[in-house]
């Protein structure tokens, strides 16, 4: 959970673009996005500007550069700033503009999901309750519910007047609703309303699931994909259910346009697309939710690995995308509202799971209160790649020598593909899937390019990226990760040796990692996998000091609840009468005299038990669906004066129609194993 510092150079790795290429040309075709004639393969991270505190959005955007994110993604959720009709909030956390003058500053463009409809598991997927007072149709041509999407759009354009990207700004594009499977009709009727406020954008987008019903034109707008390594929205209680294995397999990405039932000839004169892309009739391949993580539901509670994470990422790209956007890359909280913004099945509409109140740490790569997770550093080679080899990538073409079609858990063939081009190209190894257990695939012959690597053992569980004749390299069993000031950087694959056959003929066998600083051969590095994780940051003095916190039971927990099955058929999380019956604990930590602790420390408890909150004061702050992962708050958001910390938490009970995952503790009951506090 180390804080980063930001380097004197990491502008030089963490942006896609720069403060100067704001402004100038953006286009796109069938490979990529090119700004100002230059090829890139952004990495996109979303991070919700309204679920975390606006004096933080400085430090975490600079962290999410630091971890390789070169373009923020982020949602407007409509019933976060008007709950109440005719009433728009811009202040605090809500400051729409503020955000984009950060990311302005901090060099980083932002692409805005402008809803109506975003999900995002807010309360409605972000439409509010009132609109469902007013007898329209939602999420449909219905002049009624688009005059009050009109009226929301031009209030979103007063928060980004003047930081459009033609102004200089870091707002690049715009998303349309989300996940839409109406008529093609009701998206371009959005981008018409867009068109009119003035909002004049560089390109646009759209989810690309589900399937419209009728498309919209050729290149209005690109749709872009996602993947998960499992879903909290599944109903089922079973481990690894549904189509989630095929993630981790590669396979030609949905391109065509013709996949959408779009005709490349029915482009709008506005389109921003070159014409290779409409003379091919297809898209770029981009992501915008490769799941960084996963939330929790009350019924449903997966337990995401880093593994998971990078893995999808490198099929990806192995796969032939040239944007990976992660959802979440950070977590968040929900903003005070009149009433609970979080999805459950008691609300009008998107009700579908019951969330926590006030948790949306999503298990990312960057937590709700700032805490760098594991696959943080793990994607970051990947990342680094992306942006130094990007260009070269960028128009090389997916091929698969396997078969793109296994079922979950084959085991029989090693999963490779390569992107290739003009001699040139990388080989991508993926021996990884979620639960499945792989096993070692032993003398495997990978070949690209008409070179062939020596027959190799890959260990279970590994990934990699190899060159293929790549800067003078004719072939390494190591991973290229970067390119600086003209050293070149190699990451060691665990299990694997390393080899690198110069194109003079120059053959280095066996080599060991020396780290940044000695090189291998000539200008090479090899690093191991934690310096390539941690390449190019600087890290600051770290102490592992537990602060002292105790915790004491008040009030036993009352008689069990009868836990519901809601409208959407899955277990409803506790009610605020259940939450009345919950065992209490106060918390006592050394500073609660009135005053915030000074510093940035994060209190960590460790309970058995169903689900547990959080009171400051008797206010409810944090609250968290237990799965194995301890249950989080950082203490400098304290309500100023708190006095008393609260904790609350219910019984598991016995055959609880809920999936816990193999690390959760599944014993009946509750308890506190653990509260620790320590610096961030």
């Amino acid at each position: 959970m180390n804080k980063l510092l930001l380097s004197a150079c990491l502008w030089l790795m963490a942006a896609g673009c720069y403060a100067s290429d704001f402004g100038k040309p953006v286009t796109w075709d069938r490979h990529s996005l090119i700004i100002d004639g230059h090829r890139i393969c952004p990495v996109m991270g979303e991070i919700h500007y309204s679920r975390v505190p606006a004096e933080e959005w400085t430090r975490e955007v600079r962290l999410m550069k630091e971890g390789g994110v070169t373009m923020i993604a982020t949602y407007v959720f409509w019933n976060h700033v008007e709950e109440q009709e005719g009433i728009f909030r811009w202040d605090g956390q809500r400051n729409l503009r503020r955000f984009l003058e950060v990311c302005k500053k901090e060099e980083i463009p932002v692409v805005l999901r402008l809803g109506p409809f975003c999900h995002g598991e807010v309360r409605n997927g972000g439409i509010p309750d009132w609109i469902f007072t007013k007898g329209c149709k939602v999420r449909q041509q219905d002049p009624v519910f688009l005059n009050y999407v009109e009226r929301l759009y031009r209030q979103i354009f007063t928060q980004v007047q003047g930081l459009q990207w033609k102004d200089g700004g870091p707002v690049v594009a715009a998303q349309f609703d989300n996940e839409y499977r109406g008529r093609g009709e009701y998206l371009m009727a959005l981008k018409k309303i867009a068109l009119q406020i003035g909002y004049d954008l560089p390109f646009y987008t759209r989810t690309g699931w589900p399937e419209l019903a009728t498309p919209v034109p050729f290149g209005e707008m690109i749709p872009l994909y996602g993947d998960y390594a499992d879903g909290f929205w599944e109903r089922s209680l079973q481990e690894t259910v549904g189509n989630y294995y095929k993630a981790f397999n590669f396979k030609e990405g949905v391109k065509p346009a013709t996949a959408m039932g779009e005709s490349p000839s029915a482009a709008s004169d506005g389109a921003e697309v070159s014409s290779s892309a409409a003379d091919s009739g297809v898209y770029p391949y981009f992501t915008c939710e490769l799941g960084g993580g996963m939330a929790t539901a009350y019924h449903r509670r997966p337990y995401v690995y880093s593994e998971d994470a990078y893995s999808m990422a490198l099929v990806k790209l192995g796969s032939g995308s040239n944007l990976l956007g992660y959802y979440m890359y950070h977590g968040g909280t929900n903003p005070e509202g009149i009433m609970t913004l979080n999805e459950n099945q008691r609300t009008p509409a998107t009700n579908y799971n019951d969330m926590p109140v006030k948790n949306y740490d999503f298990q990312a790569p960057i937590g709700e209160f700032g805490q760098t997770n594991p696959h943080f550093y793990a994607l970051r080679p990947l990342h680094l790649f992306m942006h130094d080899y990007g260009q070269q990538l960028a128009t090389m073409e997916p091929s698969f020598p396997v078969s793109q079609d296994l079922k979950k858990g084959d085991d029989r063939q090693l999963r490779w593909s390569v992107r290739s081009q003009n001699g040139s190209g990388f080989i991508f190894v993926n021996n990884y899937e979620r639960l499945q257990h792989l096993s070692a695939k032993r003398r495997v012959s990978l070949k690209a390019c008409g070179v062939c690597l020596p027959k190799l053992t890959i260990p279970a569980g590994a990934m990699a990226i190899f060159p293929i004749n790549i800067d003078g390299i004719r072939y390494a069993t190591a991973q290229l990760v970067a390119k600086r000031n003209g050293k070149i950087y190699f990451m060691q694959i665990p299990g694997i040796p390393t080899t690198i056959c110069l194109q003079s003929g120059k053959l280095l066998k066996n080599v060991k990692p020396q780290g940044k600083d000695t090189p291998i051969y000539n200008n090479m590095y090899l690093l191991s996998k934690k310096e390539a994780e941690r390449l190019f940051l600087e890290v600051r003095p770290h102490t592992d000091m537990l602060y002292l916190a105790t915790c004491e039971k008040i009030h036993e927990a009352g008689p069990l609840r009868t836990i519901t099955i809601g409208a959407q058929k899955v277990a409803e999380a506790p009610t605020e009468a259940d939450w009345q019956q919950a065992a209490v604990y106060r918390i006592n930590l050394p500073f609660m005299q009135g005053e915030r602790p000074t510093g940035e420390l994060l209190l960590a408890v460790d309970y058995q038990g169903d689900c547990a909150r959080l009171y400051a004061d008797g206010k409810l702050i944090a609250d968290h669906f237990q799965y194995g992962r301890p249950f989080l708050y950082g203490l400098w958001r304290l309500p100023k004066g708190c006095t008393t910390l609260e904790l609350r938490i219910q019984p598991l009970q016995s055959g609880a129609p809920i999936y816990l995952p193999r690390e959760a503790d599944q014993t009946p009951g509750e308890s506190v194993k653990s509260v620790k506090v320590s610096p961030l």
